[in-house]
């Protein structure tokens, strides 16, 4: 069996559990590890801005299982566009299956059928999922009432932003994983100067990564001010 959806998606490299910074959310990595990795059903619905870590911690979730010999499927249903419910049949022969942006498909009428009979299968065989949306299930915009309460029967979670200390450390770590020398300076200065929300962070943190190797430069204050200056 296929370790993932044969979507034409990979993981990316850097979505490992062992390197996501937790901060005030070490709860819900410890239960996501726990989702992954440990024998038995299990349902957990994470809840949270972009930004908090969902899409981190789903597609995490099925490395660690693909690493622990399980199959695993992660389901981007923000690429709904492109994509199909009938994708969702047969899931339920999966250890896990993470089902991501599910908020995407609210409203959908074939959509959200085929999640609640895919929930109920998966159940069935004791299976695990693990769900992800902006906002809980009751206030994620669902229309079927049956699909918002099977999601609710399992734990729910409520990822919170990470605050600058937490933001320094996923810079430094993602910049480590880059093969980057991050400096606490310059990463406070990313922090001070540029847009907060952590996805425009790494964004810059990848064109920085660019920059750097073309003019085959350290990442400096002075360097990281240059960048920016041509960007502005």
């Amino acid at each position: 069996m296929p370790a993932q959806l044969p979507l034409g998606l990979r993981l990316p490299d850097t979505a490992r559990l062992d390197n996501f910074v937790p901060g005030p959310n070490a709860e819900i990595l410890a239960a996501v590890r726990h989702c992954a990795t440990a024998p038995g059903a299990a349902m957990l619905y994470l809840a949270g801005p972009a930004g908090s870590g969902r899409t981190h911690l789903l597609q995490a979730a099925c490395r660690a299982a693909q690493s622990a010999g399980l199959p695993a499927a992660y389901v981007p249903l923000a690429e709904r566009a492109t994509l199909a419910p009938a994708l969702l049949e047969g899931l339920e022969d999966y250890a896990l299956v993470a089902l991501d942006d599910i908020d995407a498909v609210a409203g959908d009428t074939a959509w959200e059928e085929a999640l609640f009979h895919l929930y109920n299968r998966l159940r069935e065989a004791g299976g695990r999922l693990l769900a992800a949306a902006l906002a809980p299930p009751e206030q994620a915009g669902l229309r079927l009432p049956d699909l918002r309460s099977r999601l609710g029967w399992g734990a729910l979670y409520a990822l919170q932003l990470p605050d600058d200390a937490t933001r320094l450390r996923i810079l430094t770590q993602r910049a480590r994983d880059r093969g980057l020398d991050l400096s606490e300076d310059v990463g406070r200065f990313l922090l001070h100067r540029c847009p907060r929300d952590l996805p425009a962070l790494l964004a810059l943190l990848e064109r920085l990564d660019r920059a750097a190797l073309a003019a085959q430069r350290r990442l400096t204050i002075p360097f990281v001010r240059e960048v920016l200056g041509r960007e502005e």
